[in-house]
């Protein structure tokens, strides 16, 4: 997101899609309920449809910010989890799921939405975000010997 202006990170095609800003508060909101919330046994706050319709709601910092945080504590929480808490069942969403479901769920969850947010910023940016620059030259990344 850094070669974007704040108007970028909420800019959308159309009302169908969301922005950058918009796939962020998202992020935080599914790390929050189905990481921490979840294992730590806290209520569950979360105002998902708010994470789409905000407009403008935060700067691309202040997003940045609350992710990180939300995503550091995540660490925490499955830093410590037990291998009984990944097999217990939780209620999440609405959705009785094992703890190990939790956990890959929201991996490929922020997987997929980061994926948007490269697409965005691509298309945006007009640069190459230069993720895999070492495979330039062979398609393989340098030997670490």
């Amino acid at each position: 997101m850094a070669p974007l202006n704040e108007k970028q990170v909420w800019w959308r095609p159309n009302e169908a899609s969301n922005s950058i800003g918009n796939l962020l508060l998202h992020l935080n909101g599914n790390i929050g309920q189905w990481l921490v919330a979840s294992f730590e046994h806290r209520e569950d706050g979360r105002n998902r449809p708010q994470e789409f319709s905000a407009r403008g709601a935060a700067t691309a910092a202040e997003l940045l910010a609350r992710l990180d945080a939300t995503v550091e504590e995540a660490g925490r929480v499955l830093a410590r989890l037990t291998p009984e808490e990944l097999l217990a069942t939780y209620e999440i969403q609405g959705y009785t799921v094992t703890g190990l479901y939790a956990v890959l769920h929201a991996v490929e969850h922020f997987a997929l939405h980061y994926g948007q947010i490269a697409y965005i910023t691509k298309s945006l940016s007009g640069r190459d975000l230069g993720f895999y620059r070492e495979l330039e030259r062979t398609g393989r990344a340098r030997s670490r010997s």
